[in-house]
């Protein structure tokens, strides 16, 4: 039998032609200067149950791994709104929302914390652990990393077990992040006399972004980003400032589910985070894609007056330091350091 041959049905294999090598070679090269960037920043990713098992998740999963072993300190927040209500139906109970929120009584309480904390934190934790010792699971009410207080309605209505985040103690996760280790956190709460609380996953990402001073909060959700208009699918935004995303909370024109997210984008923005982004989670490698490309994809948020800084510069720099707008061409000298953000973007649109 000759080399290479096998017994049986034969298997044939195509060497990748040089145009592909060195296309995947130029995305390497691409990347340079923002993992150059960006190795040593603390990035935090809320991943929405609504995204989670997508064709996204396996990539999102890989996403989190690489760039944990490129040298960014990784914190992976998560929801399960979705399962939460299914098993609350299994169980005879019909879901209640008032204002986005859901009703938690202590039986619901219950459900939502063996949801949350034992099955989607341990899938999530399970999964990023097939590729070596990396995750640790957590929740908000260990080590009172999460402290809430009980949520009052504006109507008076009964919210039960619902609370807002009012303090983070990011010690817990500190002492993971500085091992090398990604810590994956459920956003149930510790509340008064240690009764267990139902926090908002967006909102409670937003106020860990800001305890930690992350350098970046990303949402990965089931929409390709923040829409001017959600009966126009053309009027994805690629960027915008806080100021603004503040007015279209003000405005009242965002859907329910988009609410928490930009409030706790405020919060982060206004905490001292830099960048926050909404990402399309169904899309395969949307982490690397906004964080490790020149376009970027999704919508951007970030404070008035604040650039990116040039290749290999230090994040603290001079107010204003220009960066161009997403969208727009980039100019710049040849080999210039750091690719600048926003050559236009060109990608499907999904209604909210």
């Amino acid at each position: 039998m000759g080399s290479g041959e096998r017994q049986g049905a034969a298997t044939v294999t195509t060497a990748p032609s040089m145009d592909d090598l060195q296309a995947k070679a130029a995305a390497v090269h691409e990347a340079l200067p923002w993992i150059k960037r960006l190795s040593g920043a603390t990035v935090v990713v809320k991943y929405g149950g609504a995204a989670m098992g997508t064709a996204g998740f396996d990539a999102f999963v890989d996403d989190v791994v690489l760039l944990r072993y490129v040298g960014l300190d990784m914190i992976v927040v998560h929801g399960g709104g979705p399962e939460v209500s299914q098993l609350m139906t299994r169980f005879g109970k019909e879901p209640v929302f008032v204002d986005g929120h859901r009703v938690t009584d202590a039986e619901t309480m219950d459900l939502a914390r063996m949801v949350l904390v034992g099955r989607v934190n341990k899938t999530l934790v399970g999964r990023i652990n097939t590729h070596g010792r990396l995750a640790v699971g957590l929740s908000g009410e260990d080590g009172l990393l999460l402290v809430a207080r009980p949520r009052v309605d504006p109507g008076g209505r009964d919210l039960g077990f619902v609370g807002d985040v009012e303090a983070v103690d990011p010690t817990a996760l500190r002492a993971l992040t500085d091992k090398g280790l990604v810590p994956v956190v459920a956003t149930v709460a510790a509340g008064p006399g240690g009764q267990p609380y139902n926090v908002n996953a967006d909102a409670a990402a937003g106020s860990l972004a800001a305890a930690l001073g992350a350098e970046k909060l990303v949402y990965l959700t089931d929409v390709e980003g923040l829409y001017a208009d959600l009966a126009d699918p053309d009027s994805l935004l690629p960027q915008l400032s806080v100021a603004e995303a503040e007015a279209m909370l003000a405005g009242g024109q965002l859907s329910a589910g988009m609410v928490p997210k930009l409030t706790g984008i405020v919060t982060a923005l206004r905490g001292g985070v830099r960048r926050a982004h909404i990402l399309d989670g169904r899309r395969e490698h949307a982490l690397l894609l906004e964080l490790f490309t020149d376009t970027g994809v999704g919508t951007m948020i970030h404070p008035e007056g604040f650039g990116e800084p040039q290749g290999g510069a230090t994040i603290n720099r001079p107010e204003g330091f220009g960066e161009p707008q997403r969208g727009a061409t980039i100019n710049r000298p040849e080999g210039f350091g750091e690719p600048q953000r926003g050559a236009t973007i060109n990608r499907e649109a999904v209604e909210e």
